[in-house]
């Protein structure tokens, strides 16, 4: 009796601690809370980004409410076959008030992602250290069914999954423009608005590789969904 009488109690302390939780966290600690778009990239909120992988449905709900809130627009998109399949890939056409040189197919967590890193943490740091806000963000793609790097045998990108934006430049309101072949390196506002996007990328994305990674990343960031807060 005894056990059974632990057992219970340890159930109602279990239950009243989830019940603490949910009411009193922020919704951005809360690991019951829903995920919402303006959640700030917490380690929870990180973690919830992750699942909407498995659940494109839920992540498409989401990612309409950021539509709402003009942190997106996007296009739904057929699913893809073949090789490199995609399950619920959507074409992203501008973040807000911040174009693009091109629209992209993105996955669902990709997009929303991007989203937030865009408004919550690109915008802001254009403003301050470019004294401009950022209008346009130059791309080089995301979806290509290949391998990483294009080696015979090796592993495929995530290029291959659309799970992955390589971002090669910013433009700004008063006519500037930095790219990170030309601007990484460069010590003024320019290659320091730079390297803080890179830095601020980082908890938005399972990995975040720039220049500093490698030389194939000389002219742009790669912004992916896979690992957990790879920041190089």
């Amino acid at each position: 009796m005894a056990k059974a009488g632990g057992a219970v109690a340890g159930l109602g302390l279990a239950a009243l601690v989830a019940y603490s939780l949910y009411h009193w966290l922020p919704d951005w600690y809360n690991p019951f809370a829903p995920l919402s778009p303006g959640d700030p990239p917490t380690m929870v909120t990180r973690y919830k980004l992750r699942q909407m992988a498995s659940d494109p449905q839920a992540c498409l709900a989401i990612l309409k409410q950021a539509g709402e809130q003009g942190m997106i627009s996007f296009r739904e998109q057929n699913n893809v076959a073949g090789k490199c399949p995609l399950d619920a890939p959507v074409r992203v056409t501008r973040f807000g008030d911040v174009g693009l040189s091109s629209s992209f197919l993105a996955s669902c967590p990709l997009a929303l992602s991007s989203a937030m890193f865009v408004h919550q943490r690109a915008k802001p740091v254009a403003a301050v250290l470019m004294k401009s806000e950022l209008t346009r963000i130059d791309h080089l793609g995301s979806y290509a069914c290949r391998n990483i790097y294009n080696r015979p045998g090796a592993r495929l990108s995530e290029h291959a999954t659309a799970d992955a934006l390589d971002i090669s430049g910013f433009r700004f309101a008063n006519g500037q423009q930095v790219t990170v072949l030309k601007g990484w390196d460069e010590q003024n506002a320019r290659g320091e608005t730079l390297r803080a996007l890179f830095n601020q990328s980082c908890p938005f994305f399972g990995n975040a590789l720039g220049p500093d990674y490698n030389a194939a990343h000389a002219n742009h960031f790669h912004l992916g969904m896979r690992g957990f807060g790879i920041c190089r």
